[in-house]
C-alpha cells in the first residue's frame, strides 16, 4: 500500500475519488496523475502537449509520469476500476 503522501513527489497530493478511495492528483491543481498517463500512452501527448492541454507546467507533468514509475500498481488498479464502473454504467 503506497504512503499518502509519498515523500518523494512533493507535488503530489491525494484527495478521495468517487468510490472514496485515495486518488493521486497534481498538488494545487486536482488534475488526477491518471489522467496525465492516459494523456500520454494513450492519446500520445507530449509532456509540452499534456501541460498546455491542462494549463499546468512541464515540471508538474514530468512529476506525474515519475510518480506514475514508482507507484504503477495504485495507478493501473485505478485506472482498471474506473473502467469497470463506466461499463457499468453504460448497461441498464
Amino acid at each position: 500500500m503506497a504512503r499518502y503522501p509519498d515523500p518523494t513527489f512533493p507535488l503530489i497530493a491525494y484527495r478521495r475519488g468517487a468510490a472514496g478511495q485515495p486518488v493521486p492528483v497534481l498538488r494545487g491543481t486536482g488534475l488526477r496523475v491518471q489522467a496525465v498517463i492516459l494523456a500520454t500512452t494513450r492519446w500520445g501527448m507530449t509532456p509540452a502537449q499534456v501541460a498546455d492541454e491542462y494549463g499546468i507546467n512541464e515540471a508538474q507533468v514530468r512529476e506525474a509520469l515519475a510518480f506514475y514509475h514508482a507507484h504503477r500498481q495504485e495507478i493501473d488498479a485505478n485506472l482498471v476500476a474506473e473502467q469497470a464502473l463506466e461499463a457499468g454504467h453504460g448497461q441498464t
